[in-house]
C-alpha cells in the first residue's frame, strides 16, 4: 500500500504526525507513504522509516513573490509532482484549505477531518471521505485516530512511538567533544512571537547541570545562532 500525507507545516504539527505513519506502518506490512511538507521541514518525515518520498512545497515563499513567474512555476512543478503516482490513500491531516487544495492535486481517494473537526471547516469540501474526530483532542492523538480510519485498521493502546529508533544508527552525531550525558534544546521556530525566552532558556540550563546533564543548542541561521550563545 502507497499513501500520500499531507501536512505541510509547522515544525511541531510535522513532528506530530510521525506516530500515526509508525501505527500505520505495524499495522500494515509493507505500507509506504509520500509526504506533502514545506520545504524548510523537509528533513523532519524522511527521518521516519516509511517515508519513500518527499514531495516539497515552498507557499510561504510562494506567498511573498506572488509577481515572481519563479513562484507560479515552482507551484505549477509542485501541482505536477502531486499528480505523477495514485495513491490508495490521500491524508489531509492539518485540515486546512491550503493542505486541502494539495491532497485535491493528488490522485487517489482523499480523507480528512470532517466540517466540525477541521481547523478550517470549507476544507471538508475538497475530500472524498470525512473523519469525525473531536478538536479537544491532541493533535498526536487526531491524527492516530484519522489514518487508523482512512487505512481500516483498529487503534490499540501502543505508547506513542515517533519512528526515529534508528535515527541515532543513520545519522551518528559527528560533533567532537560531545558530553557522556546531554539534552538537546530545539529554540528556534517559524516565527519570533513564539519564542520561549532567553532568561527561561538559561534557567532550563542551570537546572539540567544541577542533575549533570549538559544543554546543547543547534541552530540554523545566525540568529538562532546569537540567541544559542
Amino acid at each position: 500500500m502507497r499513501i500520500l500525507i499531507v501536512k505541510t507545516s509547522s515544525l511541531g504539527d510535522v513532528v506530530h504526525m510521525l506516530p500515526a505513519l509508525t501505527d500505520a506502518a505495524r499495522a500494515i506490512p509493507g505500507l509506504t507513504a509520500d509526504w506533502v511538507v514545506e520545504e524548510g521541514f523537509a528533513a523532519v518525515p524522511s527521518w521516519h522509516p516509511a517515508v519513500a518520498r518527499i514531495l516539497p512545497i515552498a507557499l510561504r515563499r510562494w506567498r511573498k513573490r506572488l509577481g515572481e513567474a519563479t513562484a507560479w512555476r515552482e507551484l505549477a512543478a509542485a501541482r505536477q509532482a502531486l499528480g505523477q503516482t495514485t495513491y490508495d490513500a490521500v491524508i489531509d491531516s492539518q485540515g486546512l484549505l491550503k493542505s486541502a487544495l494539495f491532497a485535491r492535486w493528488a490522485r487517489g481517494p482523499r480523507w480528512g477531518y470532517d466540517q466540525s473537526s477541521c481547523r478550517e471547516p470549507l476544507a471538508s469540501l475538497f475530500y472524498t471521505h470525512r473523519v469525525h474526530v473531536p478538536r479537544g483532542l491532541h493533535a498526536i492523538e487526531r491524527s492516530r485516530r484519522l489514518l487508523a480510519a482512512a487505512l481500516g485498521y483498529p487503534l490499540n493502546d501502543a505508547a506513542v512511538d515517533y519512528g526515529l529508533s534508528t535515527l541515532a544508527e543513520r545519522f551518528p552525531p559527528s560533533l567532537p567533544g560531545l558530553p557522556e550525558r546531554y539534552v538537546v534544546a530545539l529554540h528556534g521556530t517559524s516565527r519570533i512571537d513564539k519564542e520561549w525566552p532567553e532568561a527561561y532558556w538559561i534557567a532550563v540550563g542551570l537546572a539540567l547541570a544541577q542533575h549533570g546533564l549538559a544543554l546543547l543548542l543547534p541552530w540554523g541561521n545566525p540568529r538562532e545562532h546569537e540567541r544559542a550563545q
